[in-house]
């Protein structure tokens, strides 16, 4: 066998072995939309409204301590905590930690909200830095504000935890509005199920464009920058198919960050969130799947499609690359870190399914797709067989990137109609179309920048730059 035979079956190896890899992913990307479809169906059917005025009114009702970590967030923390004010919800409080921000996000929330200085005995339940002042509003009287020093969103989110005196807490980035029902409507699986779900967590959109005004999304609008536009289609991707699915079997690694609601006892009892990790709340959501396996215990996760968070996405390539290298970086920190948990029948599905899919698909991923890239390219050069490959694949590529994203921007607007301008539909769907020539290749760069991180140790936050929430007039 010469030089150029052993090319040849090397080069079809590989192709074929990129194809086999495309054609399982999208099967399951397939099976995952197929399961998102028939829950919301079934969804679609049921009285919201009806249900939302059943549960004001219901004495199962928790309380819950809304807890917003900040970190120079003066841009957007005012919308914020004014979104958290207008919640229709029997009985909360509000606790700001402000993790030693450099700016003005203290003095703002202090003029705005007339905080004071308030003695509070704090019980440590979960270690975190120092404390150095507390206070409460002057007219708000559920609204708290602890200063103390740096230590990063976990270390906040410990102490907003130690601090906080209801059962239930629920996490929001200071860059995040909730929709006046959400809080309502996230707490609905936990109260319906008698406290079995220890942890339920609601759908993310992109506010960048949008009106807004005193903490409430007056009217929504797809933004004109095409960055913004190619990550609202990815926040439908993941949110539409990949967690609805996976939710319906407690299969559930991922709950947003940005709105999530956990009970306060269990998170307590699985350690808090994890300060030495880059994804604090995958991170929380795993060691909570293990503490429930290992103690064999009947609890489970939720993810609640319809609940509403508005969060600002990054508008710089920059500062998005940051936060895509970091996200993916998270991801394979939790994952190599409960490792033994990786088709580990005593996990049950989580250990048999959820894993080996985020090992398979979501870590390994960027490494084989890129391949399939730069394969397609060689391929158009090395002769009649390897362009076959090459046009398959490339096929391939446009059914996984572009016909599944167009499938979960159809689902959402047919479900809830979030984006109702057909003008802002249709352009979803064209730039969904050119996804795979432009937007997949680069995301898929950072994500193997966050592998590179992972495998050299490095742990980099990144400044995440803020600009606050747009109004009318300025969509961008």
């Amino acid at each position: 066998m010469n030089m150029q035979e052993v090319t040849e079956k090397i080069g079809l190896f590989f192709g074929s072995a990129i194809l086999l890899y495309m054609v399982i992913v999208i099967l399951a990307y397939t099976l995952m939309l197929a399961i998102a479809f028939i829950h919301i169906r079934k969804y679609s059917l049921l009285d919201k409204e009806e249900a939302d005025e059943e549960n004001l009114g219901s004495i199962h009702m928790k309380p819950i301590s809304i807890i917003v970590p900040a970190f120079n967030e003066e841009a957007g923390i005012l919308d914020t905590v004014h979104s958290l004010l207008s919640l229709r919800f029997p009985q909360t409080e509000i606790i700001i930690v402000n993790d030693g921000s450099t700016d003005s996000t203290q003095q703002k929330l202090i003029q705005e909200f007339h905080f004071r200085e308030a003695d509070k005995v704090i019980r440590k339940e979960l270690p975190t830095k120092s404390i150095t002042r507390v206070f409460q509003s002057a007219v708000h009287q559920g609204v708290w504000l602890i200063e103390k020093e740096n230590g990063g969103k976990a270390d906040a989110l410990n102490a907003g935890i130690n601090f906080s005196r209801y059962p239930y807490f629920c996490s929001i980035d200071g860059d995040s509005i909730l929709n006046e029902k959400s809080l309502l409507r996230v707490m609905k699986p936990i109260i319906s199920s008698d406290g079995d779900v220890i942890a339920a967590g609601g759908n993310v959109r992109i506010a960048n464009g949008s009106f807004i005004q005193s903490g409430t999304v007056m009217e929504t609008i797809l933004a004109k920058n095409y960055l913004i536009v190619m990550q609202v289609i990815e926040y439908l991707r993941a949110f539409m198919m990949g967690r609805i699915s996976f939710s319906r079997y407690n299969l559930v690694l991922i709950i947003s960050g940005a709105f999530s609601v956990f009970s306060k006892e269990w998170a307590v009892k699985a350690g808090g969130y994890a300060i030495n990790s880059i994804g604090e709340d995958m991170e929380l959501v795993v060691k909570l799947h293990r503490y429930i396996k290992e103690n064999n215990l009947k609890k489970s996760i939720e993810f609640v499609p319809d609940p509403v968070c508005w969060t600002e996405a990054p508008e710089k390539i920059s500062t998005l690359r940051k936060q895509r290298r970091r996200w993916h970086q998270g991801l394979i920190e939790s994952l190599w870190k409960h490792k033994r948990m990786t088709l580990n029948p005593k996990y049950g599905a989580v250990g048999m399914v959820s894993f080996p899919y985020f090992w398979f698909i979501e870590c390994l991923g960027p490494v084989i797709e890129l391949g399939g890239y730069i394969y397609i390219i060689a391929a158009f050069f090395m002769g009649d067989i390897y362009f076959e490959f090459a046009v398959l694949l490339a096929l391939l590529f446009i059914l996984y990137g572009s016909v599944l994203s167009i499938a979960s921007v159809l689902l959402d607007a047919w479900s809830k109609d979030v984006y109702p301008r057909k003008s802002d539909l249709f352009r979803l769907i064209f730039m969904s179309l050119t996804e795979v020539f432009w937007y997949k290749p680069i995301s898929l760069l950072w994500r193997m920048e966050g592998l590179l991180f992972f495998l050299i140790r490095k742990q980099e936050w990144g400044d995440m730059q803020r600009i606050g929430h747009s109004t009318k007039g300025k969509s961008v």
